[in-house]
């Protein structure tokens, strides 16, 4: 039973930070647009996509350990 909670959990987790991901990568971007538009802001919109690489590591690593616990569910079970 311990492993089918820990199962949804990151499997939670994991749908959860693509979300927050999607959230922050558009909001970055955004922000960086306005301020090269009217800020004098001096670097690239496409540095907000750099964002993404902790937000994927996380992702990457729920999803391996909910497949994990989702293996040991189905041989416990």
């Amino acid at each position: 039973m311990k492993n089918k909670f820990l199962f949804y959990l990151f499997a939670s987790l994991a749908i959860l930070l693509s979300n927050v991901m999607c959230a922050t990568v558009a909001y970055n971007y955004c922000s960086i647009q306005w301020g090269i538009r009217y800020a004098g802001y001096s670097g690239s919109a496409s540095v907000a996509f750099l964002f993404i690489i902790p937000y994927a590591i996380g992702i990457i690593i729920c999803s391996f350990l909910a497949k994990f616990f989702y293996k040991r569910y189905c041989n416990f079970a």
